[in-house]
């Protein structure tokens, strides 16, 4: 007994030391805003985070991605926030669509205040924080980049687009390293892209385009292209690798050729792909 009353007081000295998920809520704008949050065991101080957007009328569902996995590999920090619902009632994330007119929600400053509280109360780091979204979250990846990309080591949009509202609005000076996994036969966000903004969504670039204007705000110099090995789903891969742009940074694209409108489904180990490329900016 005595012994088990020393371990008991041990770990609540030292905080939580075995991976958890918690559940927790910030209020941003006035609104209550929920957040998962998964932490490794024995995670360091300053660790990096990876924040991770659900689509469209989706949810906060770790499950649903499988980057809890990832994170525990190799020993980052992953929080799922919970987007609010639009005029539809869908939850997502407040990037401009048609149905988002009358949506009273800034999602870029709740992410910016999310990321301060999490420095604040579990010590992640400020420096390296990284975002990934599926679809609606990885159309967000492309507004954080043009709005906040002081905020973010690197951004991993997958099967998410660039709308032309964002293109023309965007002013940033800051380059920030950006990897999109797109899927060439995708019904929802369209390869070729949707500039007529015909499918409800308002319009938005070719997937290419965007990869490459971000390659070229990155000042990138050369473009690699690859052909990976064939995926454990049958599908094809094809790399392009845009470097050597400012402080190093580079550009990704993986064109999943024949690929739908997928996070698991996409050629390769999307949770894996994205931290190797993450990894590259951890300062």
């Amino acid at each position: 007994m005595k012994t088990l009353l020393t371990v008991l007081l041990l770990y609540g000295a030292t905080g939580v030391t075995a991976q958890e998920t918690r559940t927790e809520t910030l209020r941003s704008g006035g609104v209550e805003r929920t957040y998962r949050l998964h932490l490794p065991a024995n995670l360091p101080d300053n660790a990096p985070l990876v924040i991770v957007l659900h689509g469209y009328g989706g949810d906060a569902n770790p499950e649903a991605f499988g980057m809890n996995a990832t994170a525990d590999r190799h020993g980052f920090a992953v929080c799922y926030p919970q987007g609010e619902r639009d005029s539809r009632g869908k939850r997502g994330w407040n990037v401009g669509y048609p149905s988002q007119a009358e949506m009273p929600i800034d999602d870029v400053q709740f992410l910016e205040e999310l990321i301060g509280h999490l420095h604040r109360h579990y010590g992640l780091s400020r420096r390296n924080v990284f975002c990934t979204g599926m679809s609606n979250g990885g159309d967000m990846c492309y507004l954080l980049a043009a709005q906040r990309p002081d905020l973010f080591a690197a951004l991993g949009p997958v099967a998410g687009f660039m709308s032309v509202a964002i293109l023309r609005e965007d002013k940033s000076l800051q380059p920030v390293p950006l990897f999109e996994i797109h899927g060439t036969a995708d019904p929802t966000t369209r390869w070729e892209g949707d500039l007529t903004g015909e499918d409800g969504w308002g319009a938005y670039l070719p997937i290419p385009m965007a990869v490459g204007y971000w390659a070229a705000k990155n000042k990138c110099l050369e473009h690699r292209i690859d052909t990976l090995p064939r995926g454990a789903d049958g599908l094809q891969v094809i790399a392009h690798r845009y470097t050597g742009g400012t402080d190093g940074n580079e550009v990704w694209l993986y064109e999943t050729l024949g690929g739908k409108h997928s996070w698991k489904k996409t050629g390769v180990d999307t949770c894996e792909e994205l931290w190797r490329f993450f990894s590259r900016y951890v300062r």
